[in-house]
C-alpha cells in the first residue's frame, strides 16, 4: 500500500491495511460512505489526535503479515489453508444469517438491508478468483515461472479491486456494523462473525499484494 500519511484517506487505508477499519469503526469513523477523507480530516471530526491515529495505523502496519511464512511454497499453503477454506466456510455461514436477519427484522430501521445480497455477490466474485489461484496461479508459482505470471498477478490485483468495492458495500449495509440496541443473538453473531471475515479478507489481499504478487512483477520503472 501507499506510506501511511495524514493526507490518505481512511477508505483507501480500511481496505489495504489490515486491522484498520476494526480501528476505525472503535473510533466512530465512517470509512463508507463518507471515506473519501484525508485521515487528518476523519480524525478531527471524530475529536481525535490526527498524529495518534496515524501512530497506531502505523503499529498495524508494522503487525500486518508479521506470523505468515515468507517463503513462497509455505505463504502459499497459508493463503490457502488460513484464508480461502475459511472464507468459504464462513461465507457459507453468514449468507444465510443475514438472510435470516434481514427476515425477521427487516422493519427496523437499521436492518441490514441488502447485506445477503451483497455477500453474495463478493462470495461468487471471490470463489472464482479463488479458484482461478488455485489451479493456475498458485501453481505457476510453485514452478517459478515469474514471466508466465505477471499477467495472472495483474489480474489477481484488479479483481481485489473488485472485491474491496463490495466490501463498501458489505460495510455499508451493515450500518458500519453497528449493532442497535436489544439487537438478538442473531443479529449479534452476524455482525461478530462478519467483522472477523471482513477484517480477514483485508489481511488476505495485503499478504498477496505486498508479499506474495511483487515476487513475479517486474520493478517499477
Amino acid at each position: 500500500m501507499q506510506t501511511l500519511s495524514l493526507d490518505l484517506t481512511v477508505a483507501s487505508i480500511a481496505a489495504e491495511l489490515p486491522g484498520a477499519a476494526d480501528l476505525f469503526r472503535r473510533s466512530a469513523i465512517n470509512f463508507c460512505c463518507a471515506g473519501n477523507v484525508p485521515l487528518r480530516a476523519a480524525a478531527e471530526r471524530a475529536g481525535l489526535s490526527p498524529e495518534e491515529l496515524l501512530a497506531a495505523l502505523e503499529a498495524l502496519e508494522r503487525a500486518a503479515g508479521r506470523d505468515a511464512p515468507e517463503e513462497i511454497g509455505p505463504l502459499i499453503d497459508h493463503l490457502l489453508t488460513r484464508y480461502h477454506e475459511t472464507h468459504r466456510q464462513e461465507l457459507a455461514f453468514l449468507i444465510p444469517l443475514a438472510e435470516k436477519v434481514e427476515r425477521v427484522h427487516g422493519d427496523h430501521p437499521a436492518a441490514p438491508s441488502g447485506l445477503a445480497a451483497a455477500l453474495t455477490a463478493l462470495r461468487d466474485e471471490l470463489e472464482g478468483h479463488m479458484m482461478n489461484e488455485e489451479q493456475l496461479v498458485f501453481p505457476m508459482m510453485r514452478q517459478g515461472g515469474a514471466t508466465r505470471v505477471t499477467h495472472p498477478v495483474a489480474q489477481m490485483r484488479r479483481e481485489h479491486d473488485d472485491a474491496v468495492r463490495l466490501l463498501h458495500d458489505i460495510e455499508h449495509a451493515a450500518h458500519g456494523m453497528a449493532l442497535p440496541s436489544g439487537a438478538c443473538g442473531s443479529w449479534t453473531a452476524l455482525y461478530t462473525g462478519l467483522r472477523k471475515f471482513t477484517d480477514d479478507l483485508v489481511m488476505h489481499m495485503h499478504l498477496e499484494n505486498t508479499v506474495l504478487f511483487p515476487r513475479f512483477e517486474a520493478p517499477a520503472a
